[in-house]
């Protein structure tokens, strides 16, 4: 084992958690088991929590839940309108953040990456960004987060992410790309849970676009999914992976196709998600490689663990004084024990 990557015997790796709605609290969860990783931060809209002996999923979200921002855990809460900037400048032992935020606007998590570059913050941070135009808001400010002492790790959930790297993986098979399709089926029992990534999904729909997603309210919302019975379908979506394959050689973006059915009112997967590979081979034949998801992985599995596998990875990045913006499909993630 390098001794740039953390083992059983060395400290736990201090994490944060950027947002605090579905997928912040799935994260928290993913973590409680972990014996790499120790949540001690986490920052909603309204406040943060810090500890560096390490923060209670459970009781994060019941806090949270029952009185509307984590600012109010008892001992180790502060509540803030500026939340982020004081959670960084209050705790400066964190190796490493999961941005678990809702990207809208679409310029939102470039704003944030700025905070931390001017902040003077140094350390590692992942994001599971979708919209292509929001990575390239990234791509612009690769060189400042060099300059910073900022390890960056872009795109990486499940689709961009987990998928994208699968993609990378499998097209190592040809001489010649023809096309890369991702399908996705997500479930989940109820929207309001993940309220921030189905407005997302909703703005890649005909007609809707961020603004007016974002501008949306709960009851409109409401009345949409009433309208397709909970059902949203999701064609050529704006989807980073392909900038992300292109980035890396594999093939140009538009080869990369990503669409999807999302049902809000039932948490099995209306059909299974998978990644095809379409390319010709040194040999001149065609052929497709297919990687499924299993059926009963949840979104926020799929997207969470690949976070936190690329959050360790950039952490050991990191320690080598290798700094920058990278891609799932530029780096391989590391298994959180």
């Amino acid at each position: 084992m390098s001794a740039n990557q953390p083992s059983q015997t060395q400290s736990p790796l201090r994490v944060g958690v950027l947002g605090f709605g579905g997928l912040g609290q799935a994260a928290s969860r993913v973590l409680a088991p972990k014996q790499e990783m120790r949540l001690v931060a986490v920052a909603d809209r309204h406040g943060y929590a810090y500890d560096t002996n390490g923060l209670d999923p459970d009781r994060c979200i019941a806090t949270y839940n029952e009185r509307g921002s984590i600012g109010h855990l008892e001992g180790v809460g502060t509540l803030s309108d500026e939340s982020i900037g004081d959670l960084i400048a209050n705790a400066p032992d964190v190796d490493g953040y999961f941005l678990a935020l809702p990207n809208l606007p679409n310029s939102f998590m470039a704003s944030v990456a700025r905070q931390f570059i001017e902040s003077g913050w140094k350390g590692v941070l992942v994001d599971a960004l979708k919209r292509t135009s929001a990575v390239e808001q990234l791509l612009e400010l690769q060189n400042d987060l060099q300059a910073a002492g900022m390890t960056y790790m872009t795109g990486c959930g499940a689709t961009p992410g987990l998928l994208t790297a699968a993609a990378s993986l499998a097209a190592q098979s040809y001489a010649e790309i023809h096309k890369v399709e991702i399908t996705f089926g997500v479930g989940i029992a109820n929207w309001e849970a993940y309220r921030a990534t189905i407005r997302e999904d909703i703005a890649h729909m005909p007609g809707y676009d961020v603004e007016k997603a974002r501008a949306m309210s709960d009851a409109e919302v409401e009345a949409l999914l009433d309208e397709t019975n909970g059902i949203l379908k999701l064609e050529n979506m704006e989807h980073a992976d392909d900038i992300m394959l292109e980035l890396a050689g594999i093939v140009s973006r538009d080869r990369v196709t990503v669409g999807g059915i999302v049902d809000t009112r039932n948490p099995k997967k209306p059909l299974s998600t998978h990644v095809r590979v379409t390319g010709r081979t040194f040999e001149g034949k065609e052929s497709s490689h297919t990687f499924t998801l299993g059926d009963e992985t949840s979104m926020a599995a799929n997207v969470c663990g690949p976070a936190f596998g690329y959050l360790k990875a950039g952490i050991s990045l990191h320690r080598r004084g290798i700094n920058g913006l990278f891609t799932a499909a530029e780096v391989m993630p590391q298994f959180v024990r």
